[in-house]
């Protein structure tokens, strides 16, 4: 009996209070320092671009979309090539969630995250096409100096990085967590969240798509391009998952499935780093470049 109450101190949540708020505050500053380091030139350009350009075997910017199936092909391709971009790299953010939905096969859980994803990306394709012009997406215009397309971009991926620290801070219990028992919805949630990255996406191979899933003039080519461009965005992640838990024979996911707290810091620091650098780098260093505020700029990106 004596042993037992001087062991239960150990477990409880006041314990592990100190070690978890160190978690979220390292977490968070990774997620600032990768908004400080982060080189757009480097990803949409040197790496974006030179993808595009080698599957397509043309200048992916400037040659036109010549028919449907060129249209498609384009929408993945470019959502291949931005997999590295500032506004699609918080996918990366789940692995974590993909490690802990308990399938034994690799495909389940990837096809849960590509279901929440489809059913965002297909809706704005649609309804993408049919608004046209009117969203300020597609627009050339500029309200207090800043181009209307980048005060959608910062609002939508501002939205999503909160949501994304929410979901980090609720698996290390810091928030309430309603996923805590449904793993798969947790997935749904951040397929959900990757198909919004196409709302406020500024990089420009998807603002060609998107302007020529309009001028077809056909809803339904946009959102079939819309869904190849997201499940072009999450191919990397998928097969680095998939080959993360065919190379350890299952054994990384039962290593995360073995201990809660394992599983939940994992998940936690990807979302909190991953979500605070998507608030920090649209919504702080974005509006910094157009003379709002004051962020510091690496040689590199001057």
């Amino acid at each position: 009996m004596t042993q037992q109450l001087l062991a239960e101190p150990a477990i409880t949540p006041a314990a592990t209070r100190p070690r978890t708020g160190r978690i979220v505050a390292a977490s968070a500053a990774a997620g600032v320092l990768l908004a400080v380091l982060w080189s757009y030139k480097f990803v949409d350009s040197v790496i974006g671009d030179n993808v595009a350009n080698t599957l397509l075997d043309h200048d992916a910017k400037h040659t036109a979309i010549a028919g449907t199936v060129a249209g498609l092909i384009f929408a993945f391709v470019s959502g291949l090539a931005g997999t590295f971009t500032a506004c699609n790299i918080a996918m990366a953010a789940a692995v974590g969630p993909l490690s802990q939905t308990g399938s034994r096969t690799v495909l389940r859980p990837i096809g849960w995250l590509a279901v929440g994803m489809i059913s965002v990306s297909a809706v704005y394709g649609f309804v993408g096409v049919l608004l046209g012009d009117r969203l300020p997406q597609l627009s050339t215009a500029t309200a207090a100096g800043l181009p209307v397309r980048l005060i959608q971009a910062s609002v939508v991926f501002g939205v999503i990085g909160l949501a994304l620290t929410y979901l980090g801070l609720a698996s290390l219990g810091v928030l309430p967590d309603v996923f805590r028992n449904r793993p798969v919805g947790r997935v749904v949630t951040l397929g959900a969240l990757i198909g919004g990255f196409l709302i406020g996406r500024p990089y420009p191979l998807f603002n060609k798509l998107f302007h020529w899933a309009v001028e077809t003039g056909n809803p339904l080519n946009g959102a079939a391009a819309f869904v190849l461009q997201s499940l072009g965005n999450i191919v990397v992640v998928s097969v680095l998952f998939a080959l993360l838990t065919l190379a350890t024979r299952g054994r990384f996911t039962r290593w995360l499935a073995r201990d809660h707290r394992r599983a939940a810091v994992f998940t936690g620091v990807l979302l909190i780093a991953l979500g605070v650098f998507t608030v920090v780098y649209w919504d702080v260093r974005l509006p910094s470049m157009f003379g709002y505020g004051w962020f510091p700029t690496m040689p590199y990106n001057g």
